[in-house]
């Protein structure tokens, strides 16, 4: 029996010092592309801030140096002569109507499609992820005629509805199946205490479903935000451009003798949001598409 055990061991010994060198090696090499990955993100990201910075001069003659002086006058000059303070303002109520919206109206059908059985749920959903790969390029002629036919061209709230069309697919898509995670017993209670179906939505299901709008709000603030394609097409009124457009007049309106330190410091306005929204919210966003795998 001795001599039986002693190559059983070994051999076990070996097997588990090669697993863990394997395993080491793979997470040195996992952990150096996400590192070489954070690189490649930040830097451009910190090379733009400290540009900002910088006056003309500085930013051809040392690009990659460190700011002789903090020149803020170029966040001043951005924000009030190239009207980045417009620009800001109608792009935080056109993404703040299109995402309330497209949250309450998302959640409420992708509620419908995973509690219910009705002739034709899967019809509709499947026309919601059909969405999903429908090309907004393919849209826009069409688009621009139903949106001028109701009179809605060059308008606020226009563009709000079309951003909530435009996003309202992968809501549906991402809400049905988070809603499909949650428990049935906890609705079910609701009815048996006399809630009625509106209000066991808003006032149970609803707050559960929490991480999973904050998921979705997120990515929908995104898109919403750096949105160019559509803007540009339905919102040709000066007064009431994006900061996404506001951005290729600023680059524009000079010609050949641009602003290049008003331009950087009115890109980092316009990035500055995106980066709170994600520092602030990311926790809730991990939580919400990891939510479905854990159950």
């Amino acid at each position: 029996m001795k001599t039986t055990e002693a190559p059983a061991t070994t051999a076990k010994g070996k097997g588990n010092g090669t697993g863990k060198k394997e395993g080491t090696a793979l997470n040195v090499f996992s952990h150096g592309i996400l590192v070489l990955w954070a690189i490649m993100v930040v830097l451009p990201l910190l090379w733009a801030v400290m540009t900002s910075f910088k006056d003309d001069a500085s930013i051809f003659g040392s690009p990659w140096s460190l700011p002789d002086a903090l020149h803020f006058d170029n966040w001043s000059r951005a924000w009030t002569q190239a009207h980045m303070s417009e620009y800001f303002l109608n792009t935080v109520l056109v993404v703040g109507g299109s995402l309330i919206g497209t949250l309450v109206l998302g959640s409420m059908a992708a509620y419908v499609l995973a509690r219910f059985d009705f002739p034709g749920n899967r019809f509709v959903y499947f026309l919601f992820v059909g969405g999903m790969s429908f090309p907004i390029m393919l849209a826009l002629v069409p688009l621009f005629y139903v949106v001028d036919n109701m009179g809605l061209l060059n308008t606020i709230h226009g563009l709000i509805l079309v951003y909530i069309a435009y996003s309202l697919p992968f809501t549906v898509f991402f809400l049905t199946a988070f809603f499909r995670t949650l428990p049935t017993s906890v609705a079910e209670a609701a009815f048996v205490d006399g809630a009625s179906h509106t209000r066991t939505f808003f006032q149970v299901m609803l707050p559960m479903a929490k991480p999973g709008l904050i998921s979705v709000g997120i990515f929908n603030f995104l898109g919403q935000w750096n949105q160019y394609m559509l803007p540009t097409v339905l919102n040709t009124d000066p007064d009431k451009h994006v900061l996404t457009q506001g951005l290729v007049q600023l680059a524009v309106s000079q010609g050949y003798k641009g602003d290049w330190s008003g331009l950087f410091a009115g890109l980092v306005m316009a990035m500055l949001p995106v980066l709170a929204a994600y520092i602030l919210f990311q926790r809730q966003v991990v939580q919400g598409l990891t939510a479905g795998a854990l159950k």
